[in-house]
């Protein structure tokens, strides 16, 4: 039993190892010194406000106070789309909540908007049909806060309002 406890102890020191040389890895120094060097963006110091958009596929993000609105508006035709709104926060990595469940993360990186794969299932209650937010990938059109608010939501109404 002390054998096993010791095998424990020495397995949780090398994860804890393994993530801090993930951090100082050549891979990370070098990401780390190329954001210094304004040759990538800094994921923390990305300005996510603007107006998004792929083929059907809508979004904006405008500031609110201390962090952002977002929306999104997703139209496949005939009776099949969502609209959300809702907040987030952060930046690169956005914490966003749509409400009725709808919480997840979201990225940034300046040139486009991307919602992960699967999305919790109170997104669903957004969507009409056989459409989804999951996966929703928007390109920036404009970081103009002023289009970003102009956008509108299959409803009409605007999607960061």
């Amino acid at each position: 039993m002390v054998l096993l406890s010791a095998f424990a102890m020495l397995g949780c020191g090398r994860a804890r190892d393994e993530v801090t040389s993930d951090r100082n890895s050549a891979g990370a120094r070098l990401e780390q010194a190329a954001a210094a060097a304004g040759i990538v963006a800094d994921p923390q110091r990305i300005d996510p406000v603007g107006a998004y958009g792929s083929e059907t596929d809508r979004a904006c993000i405008v500031r609110a106070g201390a962090g952002y609105r977002i929306g999104a508006s997703v139209d496949y035709g005939e009776g099949h789309g969502c609209t959300a709104r809702g907040i987030a926060k952060g930046a690169g990595r956005l914490k966003v909540s749509l409400g009725q469940g709808c919480r997840f993360e979201a990225r940034s990186d300046g040139g486009k908007l991307v919602f992960p794969p699967i999305l919790p299932d109170g997104c669903d209650r957004m969507c009409t049909g056989r459409a989804s937010l999951t996966a929703l990938v928007a390109e920036r059109l404009s970081g103009a806060e002023s289009e970003a608010a102009a956008l509108r939501g299959l409803d009409g109404r605007p999607l960061c309002s």
